[in-house]
């Protein structure tokens, strides 16, 4: 792995280690409690944010998600199109995730050890390839990596306070 892309690949792995402590142990009720109706589950928020990741980075990869070339599409079997990711869901829509935690971990699993092979194999080259024209500047592989890495660190980070919100002390 190049040096531009080891902190990359740290960074998904603290994703990692927070996701396995937001679910570990907790029964599927626990999950999909909202601290309020209008805010998230850690089902949705786990959910969301590997949905994101193996979105964003089979899209760069070129490579099938893990979503449905996994299967796991059909063992979450929630209430959405097959390619919903969470973006624009509201509340409702959102409330509707259920899943246990062997099932979380195991889809976040499969996404970051894609991740991971993914990674491998990026070089310096590849970190400034433009992979979306639509922004000003165009995104590069590297900021969209980042991004990515952002918005999950966010996500993981409200599942460990909604954690902590179901067993205060």
């Amino acid at each position: 792995m190049i040096a531009a892309v080891a902190p990359l690949a740290d960074g998904f792995g603290r994703v990692q280690e927070v996701v396995t402590e937001a679910v570990d142990g907790l029964s599927p009720d626990d999950l999909a409690r909202r601290p309020g109706p209008r805010a998230n589950s850690i089902a949705w928020l786990v959910w969301h944010l590997a949905r994101v990741q193996d979105r964003q980075v089979a899209e760069v990869a070129a490579s099938d998600e893990v979503w449905t070339a996994g299967g796991w599409v059909d063992r979450f079997s929630l209430p959405f199109d097959r390619s919903a990711t969470g973006y624009g869901q509201d509340p409702t829509e959102a409330g509707t995730v259920r899943a246990t935690a062997e099932l979380l971990q195991g889809y976040a699993d499969a996404v970051h050890e894609r991740t991971l092979a993914y990674l491998e194999r990026v070089t310096d080259g590849d970190l400034a390839r433009v992979v979306d024209e639509r922004w000003d500047p165009p995104v590069t592989l590297a900021v969209r990596l980042v991004s990515v890495l952002c918005d999950d660190l966010q996500h993981a980070g409200q599942a460990a306070y909604v954690r902590g919100l179901l067993a205060p002390g």
